[in-house]
C-alpha cells in the first residue's frame, strides 16, 4: 500500500497528465498511461561526479516538461531494488540509473523492461545486453590509456609506484585497471608495489594511503581510478610530508581541476558527464513520443585528459562556454 504522500504524488502526476492532455496519439501505449515522471536513480551526490550527472539529467527532463523523481541507491542493490519497485508502482515513463553493480542489477533492470518501462543506464553498464533500452557510458579504456600515458611521462620510466582501483562489483574499475596496465606494463623498470582498493572512497583512499606509504616510502607515483580516491591519496601524501609524489585520477570532478590548478594533483581524465543525463533523457523523451530506440544500445563517448595546460577549459565536467 502507498503512503498517503505517494498517493497524493500520483494524483498529482494523473492530474498534470490529463491538463496536458498527454503526448501524440503516435505515442506507444507507455505513454498513455500515468502522470510523466522520468525516475533518475544515482550513487551518493556525496561524490560531485554522480551529483552532477543527477542534476543534469534532472534539469533536461524538467526543461522537456516531464516530473522528475530523484533517488540514490548508495551502491547498495537492494536499495535500487526498491527504488525500481517505486518507479515501476508510479508508471514512470523511463527510468535513467547509474547502477549499483554489472551484475547485480541486471534483475531490476528486467523487472522495469516487463513492466513496460525502459531503462537507460548512464556511466555504468550491466553485464547483459537487450534489456536495457541503452547504455550510454564514457569510453572507459580510452580514457584510462590517456591517463597512464600521461603518468609515465610525468613520473618517468622507472620507479615504485601505487594504483588504487574501484569497486569490485564495478565494470569500469576493472576496464580502468586494464586500460592502465595495458600502458604501464610496458616499461619494466615502473614497479607497482600495491594495488589495492578503495571502493571509490575518499575517506577509504586516505586509510589505504597512510598505510601503504608506511611500507613504501620511496613511491613516485599514485594512479587512481577515480578523483574521489585521489583526493584521498593526495591528502595522505601531503600529511606525509610527500608533496612530490605524482598523483593522477579519473573522472573530471572540479575538485581535482582545482587541485591541478593548485599543482597538488598532476593529472585527471573528463568523463563528459554532463552529456549523460541529457543524452538518457533526450533518447526517453523519443522513445515516449514516437517508440523509437537508438540502433546501438551501447554508446561510448570519449574521455578528455586533463593537465595544467588545459584545466581552464573545463568547469563542472563540461568545457568552459
Amino acid at each position: 500500500m502507498f503512503s498517503k504522500n505517494w498517493m497524493k504524488l500520483i494524483v498529482a502526476l494523473v492530474a498534470l497528465s490529463m491538463a496536458l492532455g498527454g503526448f501524440s496519439t503516435n505515442a506507444p501505449a507507455l505513454a498513455q498511461d500515468g502522470g510523466d515522471l522520468i525516475v533518475i536513480i544515482t550513487p551518493s551526490h556525496d561524490n560531485p561526479f554522480f551529483k552532477a550527472e543527477a542534476d543534469s539529467a534532472e534539469a533536461a527532463a524538467e526543461a522537456l516538461g516531464y516530473e522528475t523523481l530523484v533517488l540514490v541507491h548508495d551502491d547498495d542493490p537492494n536499495l535500487q531494488d526498491q527504488h525500481f519497485d517505486q518507479a515501476i508502482a508510479l508508471g514512470a515513463k523511463a527510468i535513467i540509473v547509474d547502477n549499483a553493480g554489472a551484475d547485480a542489477s541486471i534483475a531490476a533492470v528486467q523487472k522495469a523492461k516487463d513492466a513496460g518501462i525502459p531503462t537507460f543506464l548512464i556511466d555504468r553498464e550491466i553485464n547483459e545486453t537487450g534489456i536495457a533500452a541503452a547504455q550510454i557510458i564514457s569510453n572507459n579504456y580510452q580514457g584510462a590509456v590517456l591517463g597512464a600515458e600521461e603518468f609515465v611521462r610525468l613520473v618517468g620510466e622507472e620507479g615504485q609506484y601505487v594504483e588504487l582501483t574501484g569497486r569490485e562489483s564495478d565494470t569500469n574499475a576493472h576496464v580502468r585497471s586494464q586500460g592502465y596496465h595495458d600502458v604501464l606494463d610496458e616499461y619494466p623498470d615502473l614497479e607497482m608495489v600495491a594495488q589495492q582498493t578503495a571502493n571509490w572512497s575518499q575517506p577509504e583512499a586516505f586509510e589505504v594511503m597512510e598505510t601503504i606509504i608506511q611500507a613504501h616510502p620511496d613511491i613516485k607515483g599514485v594512479i587512481s581510478g577515480n578523483d574521489t580516491m585521489a583526493m584521498g591519496a593526495m591528502a595522505a601524501l601531503q600529511a606525509a610530508g610527500m608533496t612530490d609524489v605524482i598523483v593522477v585520477g579519473f573522472d573530471g570532478s572540479q575538485d581535482v581541476m582545482d587541485a591541478i590548478k593548485e599543482g597538488t594533483i598532476s593529472a585527471t581524465v573528463l568523463q563528459p558527464v554532463a552529456q549523460f543525463g541529457p543524452l538518457a533523457v533526450d533518447m526517453a523523451h523519443t522513445y515516449i513520443t514516437t517508440g523509437e530506440l537508438p540502433e546501438e544500445e551501447k554508446i561510448s563517448i570519449d574521455c578528455i585528459l586533463i593537465t595544467q595546460e588545459n584545466v581552464d577549459e573545463y568547469f563542472n565536467f563540461a568545457p568552459v562556454e
